[in-house]
């Protein structure tokens, strides 16, 4: 191939990309309420009887996701009897932020925190999931006031052997990276979406239409895929530095993993974080492996009023 040709190959592939870009944002667009915070506006939805008992649930989402994945079916589920936020985390979804450094769990946990002091909302029991696990660890470390529960889905909590594939060390490359983002990652993305979800979810079956109703596809787009990236490589170094503090966690917690989990190890992060933290118990489910919340979302969501359950009891007792 002539460096002429090459050159002509990159421009159509960038056209392609912005086009792409215009339709998958046209096909799922912004549903929530912006808010401006340091560094960032995060796209949040709030759903739900404002003046239901108890703390609002906060649901946050993982890697290579956005806070649909929270929604189906979980946050559609506990939306009948609760207040619950879900939140695009920095840099996915429709939230944006100004830098692609803001990518450890401290940084967006901050990010998040001032959102909801922007809501005038009280403690909250916080929901996450995957990558998510290390940002509501430090958040119950950093915010204790806030965080009156703690739900861990499938957490991320510990180092792991091994990396966060290639892919995604390419892709913070500099200069590379952001040339392969502009040009090639949207068009090949749509490719190997229903396989990435494949994988994720085994050993269960993907739901029907998780794509779309998901909208998955809004990964794709060049300034998410970066951000996504960069939030993957520096999370082992994140959690290396936060892990010690564990025990300092005061709030209750429950921690809900698959016993077959082969994206994010039960043995290697929930058993540990489970052991370390003073109030937490673990669920581990047999057969079940990453998508905890879409594998057994009626465990999930009793889980949950069980400990809303326990925080008005102690409330209530307090005020006595």
């Amino acid at each position: 191939m002539t460096p002429v040709v090459f050159v002509v190959a990159l421009l159509m592939l960038a056209l392609i990309t912005q086009a792409g870009v215009m339709a998958v944002q046209r096909i799922y667009p912004a549903r929530g309420e912006m808010i401006e915070v340091a560094g960032a506006t995060l796209n949040v939805v709030d759903v739900g009887p404002r003046d239901a008992p108890g703390p609002p649930v906060v649901l946050i989402h993982g890697a290579s996701s956005n806070l649909e994945a929270m929604r189906k079916p979980l946050g559609d589920m506990l939306a009948a009897r609760h207040r619950v936020i879900m939140i695009d985390r920095p840099g996915h979804g429709w939230s944006t932020r100004a830098r692609n450094d803001d990518s450890t769990p401290a940084i967006q946990g901050g990010m998040i925190e001032e959102a909801l002091e922007k809501l005038g909302v009280g403690p909250v029991i916080l929901v996450v999931h995957s990558w998510a696990g290390a940002l509501g660890a430090r958040m119950a470390l950093d915010f204790p006031r806030r965080v009156a529960g703690l739900v861990m889905l499938a957490p991320v909590a510990y180092p792991w052997p091994g990396g966060v594939g290639w892919i995604n060390d390419v892709v913070t490359t500099p200069v590379i990276g952001p040339a392969l983002a502009y040009t090639i990652t949207l068009p090949f993305g749509f490719l190997m979406a229903q396989h990435g979800a494949r994988n994720v979810f085994l050993p269960q079956t993907v739901p029907e239409n998780f794509i779309g109703d998901t909208a998955t596809p809004l990964l794709l787009r060049p300034r998410e895929f970066l951000a996504n990236a960069r939030d993957l490589v520096t999370l082992k170094a994140a959690v290396k530095e936060q892990a010690p503090r564990y025990s300092q966690i005061e709030a209750p917690t429950v921690v809900i993993s698959g016993e077959v989990d082969k994206t994010v190890s039960t043995n290697i992060h929930s058993r540990p974080f489970a052991a370390a933290v003073p109030r937490a118990r673990l669920i581990v489910l047999p057969g079940v492996g990453h998508m905890v919340q879409n594998a057994a979302p009626d465990l999930v969501m009793r889980e949950i009023d069980v400990m809303m359950g326990q925080i008005e009891g102690r409330t209530a007792a307090a005020a006595n």
